[in-house]
């Protein structure tokens, strides 16, 4: 009959999971400034302060640790957050409430947050392989579950408009990431205290809502504004061919 391993003690727990952290926050540093191939692993080991066996023991290899740096310091996986707000009874202002307020909160870890903006453009400029893991997970699978919230709402199918539609939504919490210098130069209460970033997180909530509805009164203006008269668009298609017509020559 197996037996279960004993537990470890308290303080070497707690200490092995300082090192892990110390580990991936040297590693964010490091790979934001230099990208993953200039990065070695020692030099990460040296920056945390642990030996360099610790990376295998708790990333698996450098690989394992860079991809790390994407998903952790910002506070876990995009997927885990779909299913905040991804429930087909859900209301659409408090599915978009879930996911603003879902989007934002990493802007509270501050100094951690630009750093993460700085991996993830050094990564789109030098792609590795996770770039395409990034990109299935933290860009499209939210895009796609934010489609699907918006084409319930509006009754329709996932057109051209619907993706622009969440594609715009996303914009209005994703400038605060790119333009995160921008925004705390122009007006640094807006971005000082964890308070701040919730209260974003309401405002962009109804700023999103009101896309929303503007969305849905087009649709309806559509669909209710009357054809063209069939005699104006034919006199529309006949005036070019009219027009290009050679004109008869006059003799001196």
């Amino acid at each position: 009959m197996p037996t279960l391993p004993l537990p470890a003690p308290r303080g070497a727990r707690s200490d092995g999971l300082e090192a892990r952290k110390r580990l991936l926050l040297a590693a964010l540093r490091l790979f934001a400034g230099r990208g993953f191939a200039k990065t070695s692993t020692r030099e990460i080991a040296q920056a945390a302060g642990v030996n360099i066996a610790a990376i295998s023991y708790y990333f698996g290899d450098k690989a394992g640790l860079y991809a790390a740096c994407f998903s952790e310091p910002m506070g876990g996986n995009a997927g885990d957050l779909v299913s905040l707000y991804d429930a087909p009874d859900l209301p659409v202002d408090e599915a978009l409430r879930r996911f603003l307020a879902s989007y934002v909160e990493p802007l509270k870890r501050g100094e951690i947050v630009r750093q993460c903006m700085r991996l993830h453009m050094r990564e789109m400029l030098e792609p590795t392989s996770q770039w395409a893991k990034e990109f299935e997970r933290d860009i499209k699978g939210p895009h796609a579950a934010l489609v699907r919230i918006l084409s319930r709402h509006l009754g329709v199918k996932p057109d051209d408009d619907v993706h622009r539609l969440a594609l715009a939504v996303t914009g209005l919490a994703l400038q605060l990431f790119v333009a995160h210098d921008v925004v705390t130069a122009i007006r640094p209460a807006l971005m000082r205290r964890a308070q701040d970033i919730d209260l974003w997180a309401q405002r962009l909530a109804m700023y999103a809502i009101a896309l929303v509805e503007a969305e849905a009164r087009r649709r309806a203006a559509a669909a209710s504004a009357p054809p063209p008269p069939r005699q104006a668009r034919g006199a529309a298609q006949a005036a070019p061919a009219r027009s290009r017509r050679p004109r008869a020559r006059t003799s001196a």
